[in-house]
């Protein structure tokens, strides 16, 4: 197994190669550790330009066994965490590919600014765990030891970013609630909805939740039913999307006997039967029209018409709509009414995709995987699963376009197919499902009328590849740039940029 320091290359280190007058016995940082440690090869990184660290590698190649490579990323400030980061990713995934995705990792805390430390705490404890090293004059080289929970205390002010608006959010809210404690959650996108949620939870007013398929529309409504006053009462849910278009008024409102074929006795709806609790209507957007004009009489008198009956019936209900549509694009459409769309809204959440929810992919992966370790444990044959660098990898460089049930579902695929305890990346490659959507037309032949466009066309079948390449290569760029015949991970990333398609 290679061991691989990783490092920036700091201004001690060009100056310890210009006169040797830093570090313990004229050596810098870099030096320093490579001095007291077993290591392989040496990757460094660096932001300064080639011509000031050439002289330093040339005077630090004769005084280590490892082999010592740079790799030069400039950065527009020193303390850009964004640029940083990306960097160390950049060149973390290029050495694990050229060394083997089992190297042992060490990152040198001590060249560079606080915010590539910082990154590097960040990135061991996370992506890509590596042992932490620190290096002075006075105490030699040891080891940082550093928490996983760290305190945002003992990083820079820069990585707090402190969101006023999300304080204020919070402001009054009792300390714990309980009822959102299955939301795993660690980014701020996330820690807002669910301060929105806090606050509306007491209060019976209707809430519409959108947001994309598997983003936890549900898991939301529950928690602020059981937040809210009516706690002790029903919890209806019902799928909107899965009632047939004839039988949507009798199931939702209830019908009389006679009231039409097969109709043998009478028979409340799902109003009723919440009477003094919630109703949450999944999948609201489904609703045709002439369900949304009877569902809208019911919000505005408090009252429903089971069908073939004369006279309403008074309900007490709160309603929590959920829907995967965007409601105004509906509404524009002429889909969804107006009005009601309002009568729905009169508190709006909309949950982020998985991919709007930075941080949160990581503890995602835990403690689901937790979960399913337990669902699964005592089956027959089954061993707890753990995941090696190289799955973790891939499952945080996917899209997840099934946001958080995909998710699990992957996990429990890799549960049931993973032989062993370790889930490798072969075994992710083969869990996660092909992309899904609408197959792209016959690229050769298309008439030339119709407004055909060669620069879309040519733009169309190039995100097509790079996105397939990315994907197949769980995000590593000089493969990608292989499968799709480019010479570079450079040349990759300029036609990535050109093309608008993410990294």
């Amino acid at each position: 197994m290679m061991n691989l320091l990783i490092s920036w290359v700091g201004r001690a280190d060009l100056l310890a190669a210009d006169d040797g007058s830093n570090g313990a016995d004229g050596l810098g940082p870099i030096a320093q550790a490579l001095g007291a440690g077993r290591y392989d090869s040496a990757v460094l990184i660096s932001d300064y330009p080639k011509e000031d660290v050439t002289p330093f590698l040339e005077w630090l190649r004769p005084r280590s066994q490892a082999s010592v490579t740079a790799c030069y990323e400039p950065l527009s400030g020193p303390t850009q965490f964004g640029e940083i980061y990306e960097a160390a990713v950049r060149v973390l995934t290029e050495s694990l590919e050229h060394h083997g995705e089992d190297a042992r990792l060490t990152f040198h805390l001590s060249p560079g600014t606080p915010a590539m430390a910082a990154v590097w705490i960040i990135l061991a404890k996370t992506r890509f765990p590596a042992e932490l090293i620190e290096s002075s004059p006075r105490h030699g080289v040891r080891t940082a030891s550093v928490p996983f929970d760290i305190s945002a205390e003992f990083l820079p002010d820069l990585l707090r970013g402190p969101d006023e608006r999300l304080r204020n959010l919070t402001a009054g809210l009792p300390p714990d609630a309980p009822e959102f404690a299955d939301i795993i959650h660690r980014s701020d996108a996330m820690a807002r909805v669910i301060a929105k949620a806090r606050r509306v939870a007491p209060r019976s007013v209707p809430v519409l939740i959108e947001g994309e398929s598997g983003t936890g529309k549900e898991l939301f409504a529950r928690a602020i039913h059981k937040a809210g006053p009516r706690r002790d009462s029903w919890f209806q849910a019902v799928n909107c999307g899965a009632i047939p278009a004839e039988l949507v008024e009798s199931e939702l409102f209830g019908h009389e006997k006679g009231a039409f074929t097969g109709a043998d006795r009478r028979r409340p709806g799902h109003f009723e039967a919440a009477n003094g609790g919630t109703l949450f209507l999944d999948e609201v957007g489904e609703l045709p029209l002439p369900a949304q004009v009877k569902l809208l009489r019911t919000l505005q008198e408090g009252t429903v018409l089971r069908v073939g009956a004369t006279r309403p019936v008074k309900v007490d209900v709160r309603i929590i709509a959920a829907t995967n549509r965007t409601l105004a694009e509906e509404i524009a459409e002429g889909r969804f009414r107006e009005d009601l769309f309002y009568r729905l809204a009169v508190a709006g959440l909309h949950l982020p995709p998985l991919r709007e929810r930075p941080g949160d992919l990581n503890l995602l992966l835990d403690r689901l995987l937790e979960r399913v370790n337990e669902e699964h444990a005592g089956q027959p044959g089954f061993e707890r699963k753990n995941l090696s660098v190289s799955a973790r990898n891939i499952l945080l460089t996917h899209s997840w376009p099934g946001n958080v049930r995909e998710l699990v579902n992957t996990l429990h695929r890799l549960a049931i197919w993973t032989p062993g305890p370790e889930v490798v990346a072969e075994d992710v490659r083969e869990a996660l499902l092909p992309p899904i959507g609408a197959k792209a037309g016959r690229i050769l032949d298309r008439p030339l009328d119709n407004g055909l466009s060669l620069p879309d066309l040519l733009a169309q079948v190039a995100r097509h590849y790079l996105e397939r390449a990315l994907d197949a290569t769980g995000g590593n760029k000089t493969r990608a740039a292989r499968l799709v015949g480019l010479p570079s991970y450079q040349t990759l990333t300029n036609w990535l940029k050109r093309y608008g398609v993410e990294g």
